[in-house]
C-alpha cells in the first residue's frame, strides 16, 4: 500500500480521479479500440501523443480556460430520485450535454483539425469525470470539496479522498492497470456499453448515494467523519469497477464510425 499524500483542500470543485485515474481509464480504453478508431484516434492526435498521456489535458486548461469548469460535473440533487436534464443542466454546460457535443465533433470531419483534437481530450477526460460518483451528486457541499474527513490519519476533503486518496491506498498503476484488464468479462463489456450518457451519470449518482454518503459514520453530522479500512473496504470495488465502466464507455464512444 502507497501511503495518502495529505493534500490541500479547496472550496470549489476539484478534478476527478486524478491523473492516475485518468490515465487508467484511458489505457484501457485504448486496448478495447478497433483498428480502425485506433487509427483515427492517431490521425487526430500529433505525432507521439496517445489518449492517456494527454488524459488530464481538460484539469490542466480548466485554470486558464474557466468557462469549461462547470463541464466537468452535473448536479444531482442527492435527496432526489434521480437526473432530470431540465433541473440539473439547464444551461447544457454540464458533463453530460458535452460528452454528446464533443462526441459529435471529434466525429465530424469538416472541422478544423485542431477543434477535433480538443473535442477528442476533452471527450476522453469527461468520459472519466462522469465515473468518480461525486462528479454527479449534490449535496449541497460542493460535490464533496467542503466535506473534511480524516482518512487513515489525513485531514482531507470527500472528493479529493475519491480522486485520489482511495487510489493511493490501492496497488500501483500498473498493477491495478493489469488487474482491471483481467477482471472485466465480455459480458460486462457489452453491458456496459450500452446505453445513454444519461443513464451512465444515473449510475454515478446512485455510488454516490448509496455508498459515498451512506457509508459515512453517522459521527459525520457532529465533527469530522472518521473513515479507515471499513469505508475502504466498501469503497474500493467501487472505484474499481467505475473505472471499468468509463473505460469500456469512452472505447464504445470512440469505436462509434465517423
Amino acid at each position: 500500500m502507497r501511503a495518502l499524500t495529505l493534500l490541500a483542500l479547496f472550496s470549489t470543485r476539484i478534478f476527478a480521479w486524478g491523473v492516475e485515474g485518468h490515465r487508467l481509464v484511458a489505457r484501457m480504453a485504448q486496448d478495447m479500440l478497433t483498428p480502425a478508431a485506433a487509427a483515427r484516434v492517431e490521425a487526430t492526435l500529433a505525432p507521439g501523443e496517445t489518449i492517456a498521456a494527454l488524459a488530464s489535458w481538460a484539469d490542466e486548461v480548466r485554470r486558464t480556460r474557466k468557462e469549461t469548469a462547470p463541464w466537468h460535473y452535473v448536479n444531482i440533487e442527492i435527496n432526489s430520485s434521480g437526473l432530470e436534464m431540465k433541473r440539473d443542466c439547464p444551461a447544457q454546460d454540464c458533463v453530460i450535454s458535452k460528452i454528446e457535443q464533443f462526441r459529435k465533433q471529434w466525429r465530424d470531419p469538416s472541422l478544423p483539425a485542431g477543434q477535433r483534437r480538443e473535442a477528442l481530450l476533452f471527450l476522453v477526460h469527461f468520459v472519466g469525470d462522469m465515473h468518480q460518483p461525486l462528479h454527479c451528486a449534490d449535496n449541497h457541499d460542493e460535490g464533496g470539496n467542503e466535506l473534511t474527513v480524516d482518512f487513515e490519519g489525513a485531514r482531507l476533503n470527500l472528493h479529493r479522498l475519491w480522486d485520489s486518496g482511495l487510489l493511493d491506498h490501492m496497488p500501483p498503476e500498473d498493477q491495478l492497470y493489469v488487474t482491471l484488464e483481467r477482471a472485466m468479462t465480455p459480458a460486462e463489456k457489452e453491458e456496459w456499453a450500452r446505453g445513454s450518457v444519461e443513464s451512465w451519470a444515473q449510475e454515478s449518482f446512485n455510488a454516490a448515494r448509496e455508498v459515498v454518503y451512506d457509508d459515512l459514520p453517522q459521527a459525520a453530522t457532529r465533527g469530522v467523519p472518521q473513515l479507515g479500512e471499513a469505508y475502504q473496504r466498501e469503497a474500493e470495488p467501487v472505484v474499481e469497477r467505475q473505472l471499468e465502466k468509463a473505460a469500456v464507455r469512452l472505447a464504445a464512444i470512440l469505436n462509434e464510425a465517423p
